[in-house]
């Protein structure tokens, strides 16, 4: 098996299942799915779909520092929103974290989300 380096930060939400926040081979970091959890309480963030995908980047963000590297250095989001409706505000949101040249991207409307939220996003990054 290819070496692999799991990726665990306690600035982001701990695991809710059978999975790690995220998994490192080589100079590419797979991130697990974040909702928004904030990491000390472990329940949702207040508000709607904005402070949401706020706290979902910052996880995201939290997990990236913790495997060495950023935002920035993502290839590939995907994200995951039960409102479609919900798409201009989530890329606002998105490019207050990200910088030009932006990663791929895929964004697919779902029938539901952990505990609720509106939003779960993945990432894949190369450090």
């Amino acid at each position: 098996m290819t070496n692999r380096a799991i990726i665990s930060t306690p600035h982001a939400p701990a695991a809710i299942g059978p999975y790690s926040q995220a998994v490192k081979v080589g100079n590419t970091v797979w991130l697990s799915g974040q909702i928004a959890l904030v990491p000390e309480t472990m329940e949702v963030v207040e508000g709607g779909v904005e402070a949401q995908a706020h706290q979902v980047f910052r996880n995201l963000a939290a997990v990236a520092e913790a495997a060495g590297g950023s935002l920035n250095h993502a290839v590939k989001l995907n994200i995951s929103l039960t409102d479609m409706n919900d798409f201009a505000a989530v890329n606002a949101v998105m490019a207050e974290y990200l910088q030009e040249p932006y990663p791929a991207r895929a964004c697919v409307e779902v029938a539901g989300l952990p505990k609720g939220v509106a939003i779960e996003v993945e990432a894949i990054l190369a450090v």
